[in-house]
């Protein structure tokens, strides 16, 4: 990730950290089979899902909006998510080697541990 941009930051629970790294080396070391891409989908999906809870959700929560609010609010992410995991789907199944390569690298490049307190 270039250094000379700004980014968004969302939080990552320890185990979507850990489990990203062991999708990224398992692949790396034993191919993408159908197994492995699925298992590479289910990890887009989670970061994907953790991502937008944070970005559009936490928002919600922290303004103190209703119940009718964030209802209305999770039906449409529900909805884009849903579509989401079709596509990604597709572009997995059609992915060559280099391709997932291409999506392990820019994973390991927006994951950051947190910085060690002083």
């Amino acid at each position: 990730m270039p250094k000379d941009n700004h980014h968004l930051a969302a939080p990552l629970p320890d185990e979507l950290f850990t489990e990203a790294y062991d999708v990224i080396h398992d692949i790396r070391d034993n191919g993408a089979d159908k197994k492995r891409r699925e298992r590479l989908h289910g990890l887009i999906m989670k970061l994907t899902e953790t991502g937008v809870d944070f970005f559009f959700m936490e928002p919600l929560r922290r303004m103190g909006a209703g119940p009718m609010m964030r209802k209305m609010a999770s039906m449409g992410i529900s909805s884009m998510v849903k579509g989401t995991k079709m596509v990604i789907n597709n572009v997995l199944k059609k992915a060559d080697a280099e391709h997932i390569e291409g999506i392990l690298v820019f994973i390991e490049e927006i994951l950051f541990e947190p910085e060690p307190e002083s």
